[in-house]
């Protein structure tokens, strides 16, 4: 395992193809950012979610209860912090978001509702309001028909897209990867969601989404690689947790350092994430990323520089994981350049790994959770086992501070996987008992 920001860079890619574990620390990290480019655009997202909650509730009846319908909890992982000797670890539990039930929800919801907006003002509707956005207007549904939406997936943006963009009245086709789960698939028809399969991964069913979208002018495309909505509406989280860590009482200054561990799949959720917790607490929050160490396409992209698109299958793999929300081979290109100095780092684990940590989450914290957001509990393992951790702390000068750290590892789905499915996915994990121990105990040989 490579554990060191200074390694050959030559030593860095053969492990990658080599789909190793790895500990990148990011050496063009800044301790000062200009994070105010998409400030508005957060905003206007924020403001979107939370106009959204009417209709939301009268078309999902199982959110009335809700006073927030696209917020998540904060929970304590109280008995993992005890395991692992953590002490304060807490978990940002997007699988439990309702609705579209994973990270995908904010940034989802908010692209089909701006575009619900545009549709509506265009053609005379009222402007939106919290009491009755344009979208709820009685003409709007009739209005909405006769315009699509479209979007490529490997199935957690599909269901946010596909469940927002129906429930509006809009003619909404997810085009799906290999990748691609059956029962998200069989969710989506349910809804009356258009769903086209393809054999091949992640960038086929973008680049199919985007050429069926080209011929109709009434027809929105998705762009999960450069869609300034979806990652605005991933940064309008930032602000939710801030709120919640405020409820908890968790200070974060720069003697109580707080660290985020975000799954990465094409940069846009992390990415915004990313960008609205650096805009709210500058350089006393240090945010790393997740990646399969079958499709690490945001470590390989910011290792070989942001200016040519690379994939993972130039170094031989093949892109093929149990964490299929992340199983992408090219990063976007519009949010790469945007986290070259913000993100702190990058750290990668392997399925059997990520099962392994799955099950002992669901043994000591009672929380389902798919193998893609299982990869974001190994974050705190990553900053004090390894020797790359360690000096990342002394390096940013919170060694002292860091046993006041705050750890919050945010998940991805979960809470939509049918009963059926857990079943045969834990007995898969069983076979891959004491992995992550196993991990950790390597870097303290």
């Amino acid at each position: 395992m490579i554990d060191d920001t200074g390694q050959n860079e030559d030593r860095l890619f053969a492990q990658l193809a080599a789909e190793s574990q790895i500990l990148w620390i990011n050496p063009a990290l800044s301790t000062s950012h200009d994070v105010t480019a998409y400030k508005k655009d957060i905003a206007d997202a924020r403001r979107r979610l939370h106009n959204a909650h009417y209709h939301l509730q009268r078309s999902f009846p199982g959110t009335r209860a809700l006073s927030k319908v696209v917020e998540s909890p904060l929970f304590s992982a109280e008995d993992l912090a005890k395991c692992w000797d953590i002490p304060r670890w807490l978990v940002k539990a997007d699988h439990c978001l309702p609705i579209a039930g994973s990270i995908k929800a904010r940034g989802g919801f908010n692209e089909v509702l701006a575009f619900a907006e545009s549709v509506a003002t265009e053609n005379g509707l009222p402007p939106p309001s919290s009491g009755m956005p344009n979208y709820t207007h009685p003409d709007a549904r009739r209005l909405f028909s006769h315009y699509s939406v479209v979007v490529g997936s490997t199935g957690n943006l599909g269901l946010s897209i596909g469940m927002i963009a129906s429930s509006l009245g809009f003619r909404t086709a997810v085009h799906m990867s290999r990748d691609a789960k059956s029962w998200k698939k069989d969710l989506l028809r349910e809804k009356g969601v258009e769903v086209i399969e393809h054999a091949g991964d992640y960038s086929v069913a973008v680049e199919q989404g985007r050429e069926s979208a080209k011929s109709d002018p009434k027809c929105h495309f998705v762009d999960d690689e450069h869609s300034v909505n979806l990652f605005a509406g991933y940064g309008a989280a930032a602000a939710e947790l801030a709120s919640q860590l405020e409820q908890l009482q968790v200070v974060v200054d720069d003697d109580h350092p707080l660290f985020v561990y975000v799954p990465c799949g094409v940069g846009g959720a992390p990415g915004g994430i990313t960008y609205g917790l650096k805009a709210l607490f500058g350089r006393n929050v240090h945010c790393f990323w997740a990646e399969p160490s079958a499709s690490p396409c945001m470590l390989l992209q910011l290792l070989s520089g942001v200016h040519r698109p690379v994939s993972v299958y130039e170094i031989g793999l093949d892109n093929v994981t149990e964490a299929d929300g992340l199983a992408v081979g090219r990063a976007s290109p519009f949010v790469a350049p945007l986290m070259a100095d913000l993100v702190s780092g990058i750290y990668t684990a392997n399925d059997g790994q990520m099962l392994d940590m799955m099950l002992s989450v669901r043994e000591t914290e009672s929380m389902q959770v798919e193998p893609s957001a299982a990869i974001s509990f190994f974050g705190p393992l990553f900053l004090t086992a390894s020797d790359a951790g360690r000096r990342y702390c002394r390096v940013q000068g919170i060694g002292r501070t860091f046993r006041h750290a705050t750890h919050v590892s945010w998940t991805t789905g979960g809470s939509l996987v049918p009963v059926a499915e857990w079943g045969p996915l834990y007995e898969r994990a069983k076979a891959f008992r004491g992995q992550a121990k196993a991990l950790a105990n390597g870097w303290n040989r």
